[in-house]
């Protein structure tokens, strides 16, 4: 509940600053485009520079604050969580961890790790590749600009279900189950049609997407004990998912086409929906 409140006010403020950046550096991205085709070098470096250098202040503002709140963090005198007790506290019997030398013995947490680093990498896929799916569709800027809004809006509802929903009426492994199916789903069907329609299956993986984070890692630091702190540091290096999948979807769209090279999606959930109905379980019996 708390990762899926969390992932609200994360999406919410990517979908104004989405909005914001969007009126500053694209409002006239149109006209620019079919001016580029007209100017001469000089003229066209020039005009590239000056919209690249829209983004410099909001940068510098983006900058300042976070300067500002980390000073903020830094004076608010925050607990240290201490690992002592584990689940020990919770049962009073000796953990299965308590064997453990290594966070790498709990193969559960392995697999969580490959699963966050699938899930970061189609999310940030849906959102990312977007406005120039809809682009290469014959899209004008002006519109498709808004997509990744779109996609951000279908995690922005599916976070809320995870807040009232999960673990009162689903389980996280269910809901991981059923997004990664919504996903494979998703994805097929943005393959296999067209136009908007095709931009709008995109737009809803923000959706199967949404309550993956929520589930995936709590599901994998289950029972680490004194390994908590670690097993979770290693699923948020996972989150380079996010930075090595899309490179590897722009090497595809080169040699298919911006539609086909999203079916590299289908094996990622699958691996995600594996992880929702044994993995999650590896090495605990």
């Amino acid at each position: 509940m708390r990762i899926s409140i969390m992932g609200v006010c994360n999406k919410g403020a990517g979908i104004l600053a989405g909005l914001i950046f969007g009126a500053i550096a694209l409002s006239d991205a149109d006209a620019l485009v079919q001016s580029l085709h007209t100017m001469e070098t000089a003229a066209k470096n020039a005009k590239l520079d000056e919209l690249a250098s829209r983004v410099i202040v909001p940068y510098m503002i983006i900058a300042g604050v976070l300067i500002a709140l980390a000073v903020a963090i830094l004076l608010s005198g925050l607990p240290d969580i201490r690992e002592d007790g584990g689940d020990v506290a919770n049962t009073g019997a000796v953990p299965a961890s308590a064997s453990k030398t290594s966070v790498f013995q709990f193969p559960h947490l392995l697999m969580g790790v490959l699963a966050i680093f699938l899930y970061v990498g189609v999310e940030v896929m849906a959102g990312d590749t977007i406005i120039s799916y809809g682009k290469s569709l014959g899209i004008d800027f002006s519109i498709s600009r808004y997509f990744t809004q779109g996609t951000l809006a279908f995690m922005l509802a599916g976070y809320f279900v995870g807040i009232f929903a999960i673990p009162k009426y689903i389980s996280q492994q269910n809901a991981l189950k059923w997004c990664a199916i919504l996903g494979v789903v998703f994805t097929i069907l943005a393959v296999f049609t067209n136009g908007y329609v095709s931009v709008g299956f995109i737009a809803a993986l923000g959706l199967a997407n949404s309550l993956m984070w929520p589930a995936i890692f709590p599901l994998a630091i289950d029972g680490l004990g004194k390994f908590t702190k670690i097993g979770s540091a290693l699923l948020v290096t996972a989150i380079a998912g996010g930075a090595i999948l899309p490179l590897v979807y722009g090497k595809l769209a080169l040699i298919w086409n911006l539609q086909n090279a999203y079916l590299m999606m289908v094996p990622c959930y699958f691996f995600i929906w594996y992880f929702a109905t044994k993995g999650y379980r590896a090495g605990k019996a």
